[in-house]
């Protein structure tokens, strides 16, 4: 009989090897770079440049196959991945070993007949001015220059959301390469498990590769932004509050109090000072929604007024998002209501003579047709909404992160259950958007599609 000799160095753990991506090299169309080689921070670098993304290689996927590879070589490696297109929501904590930018898949097609079909790397300007000449549009976001993919899978609450709902809800098909390395097509038919989950459940169930949508004939909307000294900001939330009792859902609306600097794209009435902007997008009659907004027009002198009949192209009018790459900090919350007290609250510390740091605090109203279920069921468990709160400072201010937290903190009354995907910004927070049905309908779609644990954003689903 043959003795084994005795074992006497290290056990070596071959997951905590450097994974050969020379080999996924020659797997892939689009080049795979590693950290430190040229164009890896161009590959990698976030729209929030206060987020670090530092994975040790990036793909630059041309192909959906080029997905299917990644994912398959991450699995053979113990390797944890996640996808980036845009990079507005990216996580530090979510970013696996290796991340694939999606950028690449810029496939773009209207169809005249009322839909759409994007990749995953698309933006929704493209969609916009597309579908414009067929009197199309789509339930874009608050800006045109976010991806449509990440947006979607959050839910998709935009600025059309009362009188047309989710984005979730007008999705057709996915395509998407889960974990186990496999390109699947979902849809309410085929894996409607996945179907669910990817309308809500941001990246936990893979990576979506391409999505089709339904749009909306809506070529024309007439809104925009209309802009008060933050002096009268208690006189107008008040306003604000009273007409949105018996706003109709052809109406969606928001108020944000606004401390921008003296930059070049900054209107010099804005500048370095407090402004209360009234946001509003009415989907009807132009002349019925100049009548229905002039309540707010005479709430309190106006600075700036950019109300006015307009073409979809111009929908980025109403929120005014910056373009520019930002080093934000962000939190955000859903209410169950919005009483006098919640703005006296809001006031207080971020209102005029308040010490607030913060760049924009936004209440947004909700309902409408947000709250009632599409007609396929989806992960989203925010319908009972009636408000979102979203605040945003720049990082590295001091006392923004405590600042913002006590804001929440002082709305805690009327705090709802289930926070917005898209306005999650911490890993552990995410659970928190689910109730416990969805959530365990989630966990079971990540065990079925990824037993190995190769979708970084899975993480967020762990009990």
């Amino acid at each position: 009989m043959t003795v084994a000799e005795p074992i006497t160095g290290p056990i070596t753990d071959p997951f905590d090897q450097p994974a050969p991506y020379d080999d996924l090299r020659t797997r892939t169309s689009g080049p795979v770079v590693t950290r430190g080689e040229a164009d890896y921070e161009a590959l990698v670098s976030p729209w929030n440049v206060a987020t670090e993304v530092r994975p040790d290689a990036v793909v630059a996927a041309r192909t959906a196959q080029d997905v299917v590879e990644a994912v398959r070589f991450a699995g053979e490696h113990g390797l944890e991945v996640t996808p980036q297109a845009t990079g507005h929501g990216a996580i530090t904590a979510l970013v696996g070993q290796l991340l694939v930018n999606t950028a690449g898949l810029d496939e773009c097609v209207v169809h005249p007949e009322g839909w759409a079909r994007v990749g995953a790397g698309v933006k929704w300007l493209r969609v916009v001015e597309a579908a414009a000449p067929h009197g199309l549009a789509p339930l874009s976001g608050s800006i045109t220059d976010v991806g449509i993919v990440g947006y979607i899978t959050g839910g998709g609450l935009g600025p059309m959301a009362r009188t047309y709902g989710l984005a979730s809800d007008r999705v057709r098909a996915i395509e998407v390469v889960t974990g186990d390395g496999e390109l699947r097509r979902a849809t309410p038919t085929e894996h409607p498990d996945l179907f669910f989950g990817l309308r809500g459940g941001k990246g936990a169930l893979g990576i979506v590769t391409a999505i089709e949508f339904d749009l909306v004939r809506q070529p024309r909307f007439y809104g925009g932004s209309l802009w008060f000294d933050g002096q009268h900001a208690a006189t107008v939330i008040e306003q604000w509050r009273a007409w949105i009792a018996d706003l109709p859902e052809a109406g969606t609306t928001s108020f944000a109090l606004f401390q921008l600097p003296d930059m070049p794209g900054v209107p010099p009435q804005l500048a370095g000072r407090l402004t209360l902007s009234v946001r509003y997008v009415w989907t009807g009659d132009a002349a019925e929604g100049a009548q229905r907004f002039a309540p707010m027009r005479a709430a309190a002198p106006v600075i700036l007024d950019d109300v006015a009949e307009k073409p979809y192209t111009a929908i980025d009018s109403v929120h005014t998002d910056p373009l520019d790459p930002t080093p934000a900090r962000e939190a955000a919350a859903v209410l169950t209501d919005f009483p006098a007290e919640a703005a006296d609250a809001l006031l207080e510390l971020a209102g005029p003579g308040s010490p607030s740091p913060q760049i924009l605090v936004e209440v947004r109203q909700m309902g409408g047709e947000t709250a009632r279920a599409g007609a396929h069921d989806s992960a989203f468990c925010s319908r009972d909404a009636a408000y979102s709160v979203l605040i945003v400072g720049i990082a590295g201010v001091p006392g923004a992160v405590e600042h913002a937290d006590s804001v929440l903190d002082a709305l805690g009354p009327w705090v709802g259950r289930h926070r917005l995907p898209n306005f999650t910004f911490h890993a552990d927070e995410f659970a928190s958007a689910y109730d416990d049905w969805t959530l365990a309908r989630l966990r079971r779609a990540v065990r079925t599609y990824d037993p190995s644990g190769v979708m970084a954003f899975a993480q967020v689903l762990k009990s």
